[in-house]
Order: structure tokens, then sequence, then C-alpha cells
């Protein structure tokens, strides 16, 4: 049973997000909020599964409400305003949310929460010794798969956790994105986020401060910027 706390200041925000998960999964638990400081106190003392979490609210935003969590839960982002997604993501977000939210699109949301979840109790691993210019093996228990570099899309960094994004499934290991990233060859992967690694060649669009593709829109950095561009325009 996932337990899940909204917190937004829109009491129709708040009734979307609720019927959402409704719609999804019967084995839950929800506890709502438009009070920023009541949900804050409540998550203090409450054990908590995932929190999604308008940013735009009175006496204090999402982004100060999150700094201000001592061991935050897993945490979605649901606001109107694209531009906070860069400091959502410094943050550890798993996922950004921009209102009005669809429901397919709040449902892909949660796939991606169910298998971080439950690839995270795996205990999966990079085999640093078992390591060639086109693979790295990954290890699970006693199983070990050959993960192939030009299948992976890109790799976004979640706390002590990497989620590795391939073209048929996603791989969550344990070990910072830093860590990734010094096992993945630099020629075919780029960091444009303090919380995201890309493959080069899938870049082929870029939107203001966002490389698009399929359905991913993925931030570039500003401290990263100048770096991803220069790649870019040698491919």
């Amino acid at each position: 049973m996932l337990k899940f706390v909204i917190v937004d200041d829109e009491p129709l925000a708040l009734e979307v997000l609720e019927g959402y998960i409704k719609k999804l999964d019967n084995l839950h638990s929800i506890s709502v909020f438009t009070d920023a400081i009541k949900a804050l106190n409540y998550l203090e003392s409450q054990q908590t599964d995932v929190l999604l979490l308008d940013i735009e609210m009175p006496y204090i935003n999402g982004i100060e409400f999150l700094t201000r969590l001592s061991d935050p839960p897993l945490t979605i982002f649901t606001t109107a305003y694209r531009n906070y997604a860069f400091e959502g993501f410094e943050l550890g977000v798993i996922d950004f949310l921009l209102k009005p939210i669809s429901f397919l699109r709040f449902s892909a949301a949660m796939d991606k929460v169910r298998d971080f979840l439950f690839l995270k109790s795996h205990d999966t691993q990079l085999d640093p010794v078992a390591l060639a210019p086109e693979f790295v093996f990954v290890k699970s228990g006693v199983k070990r798969i050959k993960l192939y570099f030009n299948q992976v899309t890109h790799i976004q960094g979640l706390k002590d956790y990497a989620i590795i994004h391939t073209l048929q499934e996603r791989i969550v290991v344990k070990g910072s994105i830093k860590l990734v990233q010094e096992m993945f060859p630099a020629s075919l992967f780029i960091r444009v986020h303090k919380s995201f690694l890309v493959s080069t060649p899938i870049i082929k669009r870029i939107e203001r401060n966002r490389i698009i593709f399929g359905s991913y829109q993925i931030p570039i950095g500003r401290n990263y910027r100048e770096e991803v561009e220069k790649k870019i325009s040698r491919h």
C-alpha cells in the first residue's frame, strides 16, 4: 500500500489529483492539505511514500517546503509554472507535472514512482569490474545483465540512486549520477544538469533550456548550457 500526501492551496486541484490516484489503484491511503504549514508538521511525524506538491502557495512555496523536510518522501511537483523545473530536479524530485495535468501524464508519473520503489528494493548495482567500451554489467542479487550503452537514452539522479532509461525499460541502480557518469563513455553521454546525463545522439531538439525527445523534456542546467551547445554542434 502506498501512502500519498497531496499539498495544494486549490481545492479543485486536490480533488483532481485525489480522483486520479483512486482511479489508478485501490491500494493506497491519501491525506490532502490546503495548508502547507499543517502539511509540513504532518510529514515530519508520519511515514509517507509519495508527495504531490504544488509550488505557488501562500506563506511558503513548494521549493522552500521541500527544503524544510528533514527526510522528504518521493516527490512530484504539480504546478502551472514551467520555470520551476530546474529547482525541482535540483531538489531531487522524481517528476514535474505541469497543470492542467492530464490523467495520461499523471499515470506515466505513477508508473515511474512504482518502478522506482520496486526496483530500488532489489539492490541493483553497476559492476565496475565488468566494464567494456560498448557495455557494462548490472548486478541484481545473483543475476548479471549486460547493459549496452547505445540502448540508453538518459539517466536521472535521485538521491542515492540513478534511474537509467533505455529504449525498452527503466533500471534503478544504487549510486550517484556522478558514479554512473564515470562509468559511461564521455564520447556518448553528456551531463546536461546536476540530475541528468543524456545520450548525445538523441539530442535533436532543444527548446529554450530543455532537451525534448519523445515524451521527455529534460532541463539543461545553467552551468551546463555552454558545454551542451558545444557538444551538439559537433554532431
